[in-house]
């Protein structure tokens, strides 16, 4: 087991170029929020954004753009029904993230199937919420893209046949084994854990709490992740993930002091001003 120590932190959030422009940062498409679940890929497009993504695009229901943009004008927003606009966005997407707030229904597994057969091998894919869950239901064939998972317990319980109470270091490393090579696992739980397949070791969080119990905690999460591994490619996709991990956590550890439940949002808004600090202590 490995911690995420400030070493790694200053390793992989940088100060930026100068010279540098907003295609550097990232170019993410954003895929969920169908009724009733439109605030989750809400909170996930705030996260990539406060987290410092270039281009942030979200596909959700046509009803949901209003309310998006009310929260952040600067995402692009388009109706996941635009079969045109969603092929367009998955070829000029680095980072595509599927899954926050989308229903399990034949309309979300279509939409799961779309993204996995149309992805090249040079895109990441972050599969989250409910892209999880209709992956594990279908048995979809893993797309062999640079490929990150981020399931809660229950869902883990879903992909890998593993019993929450016996979601142990020994079993999800067995369980790992079927997953394709350099697939990373964020394993979240009480003691959130980072896996990379073919790795032997995994990060293991020492932060976080009760306090993060609430709803769209993962989304955002999903969002930071997305956010951080669009840009800092001095460091590794498995360090980046860790990172964002980490963060995510840290940053409600913090907030936690003078609250008793930390939102989602909170974590957000507080993140560029803790991703500077950390920045400036690196150089």
């Amino acid at each position: 087991m490995k911690v995420i120590e400030q070493a790694l932190l200053e390793k992989v959030i940088i100060e930026r170029s100068r010279t540098s422009h907003k295609g550097d940062y990232g170019r993410l498409l954003l895929l969920g929020g169908t009724y009733p679940y439109g605030g989750a890929i809400i909170m996930a497009a705030l996260a990539a954004v406060k987290s410092g993504a270039g281009l942030v695009t979200v596909g959700t229901d046509r009803e949901n753009i209003p309310a998006l943009h009310s929260h952040l004008p600067e995402a692009m927003a388009f109706s996941l029904q635009d079969q045109q606009l969603l092929k367009e966005q998955l070829e000029k997407a680095e980072v595509v993230l599927v899954g926050p707030g989308l229903r399990d229904d034949a309309f979300g597994e279509n939409l799961v199937k779309q993204v996995f057969a149309n992805l090249s091998q040079n895109q990441i894919l972050i599969v989250d919420g409910g892209a999880l869950t209709i992956l594990a239901r279908t048995s979809l064939s893993f797309p062999s893209n640079q490929l990150i998972l981020t399931p809660h317990q229950k869902e883990w319980e879903k992909l890998s046949g593993i019993a929450i109470e016996k979601q142990k270091e020994a079993a999800t490393a067995s369980a790992l084994t079927s997953f394709p090579q350099g697939t990373i696992l964020v394993e979240k739980g009480p003691a959130t854990r980072i896996w990379q397949v073919g790795q032997s070791d995994f990060y293991q969080l020492q932060v976080g709490g009760p306090y993060q119990a609430t709803g769209g905690t993962g989304d955002t999460l999903a969002g930071m992740i997305a956010g951080f591994v669009g840009q800092f490619k001095q460091a590794s996709l498995y360090e980046r993930v860790a990172v964002a991990t980490h963060l995510h956590s840290a940053i409600a550890q913090e907030l936690s002091q003078e609250h008793y439940v930390v939102l989602p949002t909170g974590i957000s808004s507080y993140l560029p001003k803790i991703m500077k600090k950390i920045s400036q202590k690196g150089t």
